[in-house]
């Protein structure tokens, strides 16, 4: 197994509510030195006091070398980890938070970007916005949240170096209200389109980008993988190839849980179907595919371990 950086203890500096439900934290170094450098779009996985890890992307300026910035959405119907960040988290308190991932890198020769981000999924894509800004880079920015208190950052994206550039959309919760983006993705461009929000607004985005070239399209989701199970979703089994083991993936947990849980490694990096990382070879069995990578050719031989299922009771994998 590859080892990881040690995580770091970081001490609250900062903590605001800045929209409905969301939460924002400033975390800082207490000896005040500096953190590890992050590039627009990187995340960090932090630990909450009750023991849980979820990860969070930075929404703070790449240049900000003294500080990592996350905004948390309070889901109760979570798996507690946002609940418990927010609701017993303090200014002056130590968080176990690991070195800055990136899985969702802004393309550095793109002359231009479309950047669409739904509700909480603001949060990278303000990053990237702010190092845009930073470069003099051409983009432009669609926000679309349920209401202007629904809307983190709504008030600092509507002026300074973002305006112009930002288009912000309300739908008061209708989805006959809901922004129509065709016209922006109807004809393909030399841009490179980034996608973050939750999962009905990354499958129309996909859909209206079919005819783009697969390179210039990304997506990232804030839901966890083992948050989205589905009505009807039922327990199946995992045959290792390699090993010959046989995991019992329960409702609930991914492929890729499971196999760490009994200590076989794979490849991952998003781990909500977004990057393609965890593809592995898919020898028998019929899988269902929750991702947002693979093309129709490729679902009979190929699955994404970190969010796909079975709809076999058993599938074999090339792990």
């Amino acid at each position: 197994m590859t080892s990881l950086p040690a995580p770091l203890t970081l001490r609250v500096a900062r903590a605001e509510k800045v929209a409905a439900d969301i939460h924002s934290f400033e975390l800082r170094s207490p000896s005040g030195g500096e953190l590890p450098p992050f590039t627009a779009g990187a995340h960090v996985t932090v630990k909450s006091r009750n023991g849980s890890l979820r990860k969070y992307s930075l929404c703070n300026d790449p240049a900000e070398r003294d500080r990592y910035v996350i905004a948390v959405k309070r889901d109760p119907a979570g798996r507690g980890g946002s609940v418990d960040l927010v609701d017993h988290t303090r200014v002056g308190d130590g968080l176990e938070v690991s070195a800055p991932h990136n899985a969702f890198e802004l393309a550095a020769k793109a002359p231009s970007f479309i950047l669409i981000a739904g509700g909480i999924g603001i949060t990278p894509i303000l990053s990237m916005a702010r190092s845009l800004n930073a470069e003099g880079r051409r983009y432009t920015l669609y926000y679309l949240a349920r209401s202007p208190g629904h809307a983190a950052f709504r008030d600092e994206l509507q002026g300074g170096d973002f305006a112009g550039k930002v288009v912000i959309h309300h739908d008061g919760g209708n989805p006959a209200r809901s922004f129509d983006l065709w016209p922006v993705l109807e004809r393909p461009s030399t841009a490179h389109v980034y996608c973050c929000g939750p999962r009905p607004l990354l499958d129309g985005v996909r859909d209206m980008t079919g005819h783009w070239p697969a390179a210039a399209i990304h997506f990232e989701s804030f839901i966890d993988a083992g948050a989205a199970a589905k009505p009807g979703d039922k327990p199946f089994g995992v045959v290792l190839a390699k090993s010959g083991d046989r995991l019992e993936v329960p409702v609930g947990l991914s492929i890729l849980e499971v196999m760490r849980s009994r200590g076989h490694d794979a490849p991952s990096s998003c781990e909500s179907g977004t990057c393609g990382t965890c593809r592995t070879r898919l020898i028998s069995g019929e899988a269902d595919h929750r991702d947002l990578v693979l093309m129709d050719e490729e679902k009979a031989t190929q699955i994404m371990i970190c969010v796909s299922r079975a709809r076999s009771p058993e599938i074999v994998i090339d792990r």
